[in-house]
């Protein structure tokens, strides 16, 4: 399976957080990240799977 064939289901942003400030996270689809706009970092979301981990988030500009 190609990562553009894996779906992320959007419900399941309803039960995650950002690691960090404990706040929600926005799903963006175009970059398949979980944004924090209150820890300014993106998530990564690899083969469907959130990866959830600060060291591995993206820091926004």
């Amino acid at each position: 399976m190609s990562n553009s064939e894996h779906v992320f289901d959007r419900h399941m942003l309803e039960a995650l957080i950002c690691p960090q400030t404990h706040t929600t996270l926005h799903y963006d689809a175009e970059r398949q990240e979980l944004v924090s706009n209150a820890a300014s970092l993106a998530f990564p979301i690899r083969n469907g799977i959130p990866v959830m981990l600060v060291d591995e988030a993206r820091e926004l500009d």
